[in-house]
């Protein structure tokens, strides 16, 4: 019954990773909005923030039996599927996604626009009380949002520097709920180089982008784990306003590029909403918690 159990338990991983991968190559969707929706979050972040350099070390200076020592402090029982299932999805989806975003653009947005307001209202439920404290920090998340998401992208080169630091950058957000891991490429000029360097499977521009990346998310996350652990319910309210503020990028694009699809639209909304609560309610059962 265990080996069923844990079986289990790995294909729901795996199945996680996907979602979050997927929503990863995404403009607009967070793939920590996927992670909090399927309850696998806050074991995340933590696990994370647990990562360091002890076992490189160790096992660099031959001292195997510390090397193995600081391995099994790490949730690799998460972390394997996990990637597995975001690695698959963000390689699959990058192909998809390019389709998407040229040949149906109001439809998929519309799509999106619907995600993240059914994700902002799941996040929402996660906020303690509508105090003084949490509504101003809902009203700054909102405020940043809508400015930046109002930025004109920068025009940046692809050089591999550039390219390391973008995802640095990058995966902060994308561990974000609330913050577009792939928008934040948009605003860099990175976005498009990215998916191409990934269809042709670019290894140089993929490696960079992956280290800048580990080290970007090893630094962060020790962070985030600290105020989900000690300031929760104002870190939520500050991310529901994040993500209700970054609607603008899916509104402004559907305005402009609708045309007379207004009921495919509308459709493509209503699909993104309700997919999020069907999600969250399928992972309901099988949240992962810290040691879980």
């Amino acid at each position: 019954m265990k080996k069923i159990e844990f079986n289990m338990e790995v294909i729901l991983i795996f199945l996680r990773g996907l979602l979050m991968g997927t929503a990863d190559v995404i403009p607009g969707v967070s793939g920590g909005t996927m992670a909090l929706i399927t309850g696998i979050y806050q074991r995340l972040v933590h696990a994370i923030s647990q990562l360091n350099a002890n076992f490189f070390i160790a096992a660099i200076k031959g001292d195997f039996a510390r090397s193995k020592k600081e391995l099994l402090k790490w949730d690799l029982g998460l972390f394997i599927p996990l990637l597995c299932g975001i690695g698959l999805a963000v390689l699959t989806m990058s192909k998809i996604m390019t389709i998407m975003l040229t040949v149906y653009t109001a439809t998929t947005y519309a799509f999106f626009f619907g995600l993240i307001l059914a994700s902002a209202i799941f996040v929402y439920n996660h906020v303690d009380e509508l105090n003084i404290k949490n509504i101003t920090f809902l009203i700054i998340g909102l405020v940043f949002a809508i400015v930046f998401v109002g930025l004109n992208p920068i025009q940046a080169n692809h050089s591999l520097p550039v390219t390391f630091l973008s995802g640095m950058v990058a995966i902060c957000a994308m561990i974000l709920p609330g913050i577009s891991g792939a928008f934040i490429l948009l605003l860099l000029n990175q976005y498009e180089y990215m998916l191409a360097a990934l269809n042709n499977l670019d290894l140089a521009v993929i490696i960079t982008f992956i280290v800048g990346a580990l080290i970007g998310i090893l630094s962060f996350s020790r962070l985030l784990d600290y105020l989900l652990a000690h300031h929760k319910s104002v870190t939520m309210a500050f991310l529901v306003g994040l993500m209700i503020g970054t609607l603008r990028l899916p509104y402004n694009k559907i305005v402009t590029t609708m045309g007379d699809n207004i009921l495919m639209v509308i459709i493509a909304g209503i699909i993104g909403f309700l997919l999020v609560i069907i999600l969250e309610k399928q992972f309901e059962k099988h949240h992962l918690h810290w040691g879980a």
